[in-house]
């Protein structure tokens, strides 16, 4: 049976093949709000950090001592494909029994399966924002589900040594701001009015 945070991370993970989808050939190179990566380099981040996840879960990947695992390109010919397999392995290894309730060292430490989940629907939905603000896309995400990926993000990553942190500091953002915009500006992102 599908777990409530599991079926969250199922719909992030629908929302953003159907960005990948809507990639034009000449927006793989575009740059993102990640400024160290274009187009093709985060949705091969969102890729390796799905086979990388899967692997930890599993027992057969080391979780490593960086925030971010080596880059390499895995996309090969087809990115949509590459991310659609990597989402349905991630997604069935969470679906296993007690994978929820089991330890599993992360980058920011030995965490239970529970929150490993939940850093990945943080990471599913601040690169979709990101991956939707490079190619010109409207991504949606239920505010409820947000506003909870944010309320986690604040509560954790108090506890992660900045050198350690996957994320950016903070950037401005209005209290008023779409949820979305304001999880986003919270992991680093420059947030300007959106014109989609």
């Amino acid at each position: 049976m599908t777990s409530t945070a599991v079926q969250q991370l199922v719909e992030i993970c629908d929302a953003t093949e159907r960005l990948i989808a809507e990639v034009r050939d000449e927006q793989w190179a575009a740059p993102t709000p990640c400024t160290e990566w274009n187009v093709r380099d985060l949705v091969n981040h969102l890729v390796v950090g799905n086979r990388r996840f899967t692997g930890v879960l599993r027992g057969a990947v080391p979780p490593g001592s960086g925030p971010r695992p080596p880059v390499t390109d895995v996309l090969g010919d087809d990115p949509l494909a590459a991310f659609r397999d990597s989402s349905r392995d991630m997604l069935a290894t969470f679906e296993e029994p007690g994978v929820l309730d089991k330890k599993v060292s992360m980058p920011i430490g030995t965490v239970p399966g529970i929150v490993a989940l939940q850093l990945r629907i943080v990471e599913g939905l601040v690169h979709g924002w990101d991956l939707a603000r490079a190619t010109g896309q409207t991504v949606r995400f239920p505010d409820d589900l947000v506003e909870q990926a944010l309320a986690f993000t604040r509560d954790r990553l108090a506890d992660v040594p900045p050198d350690r942190s996957p994320f950016g500091a903070p950037t401005p953002v209005p209290d008023d701001a779409p949820a979305l915009d304001r999880l986003a500006a919270f992991l680093g992102r420059p947030v300007t009015t959106a014109t989609d």
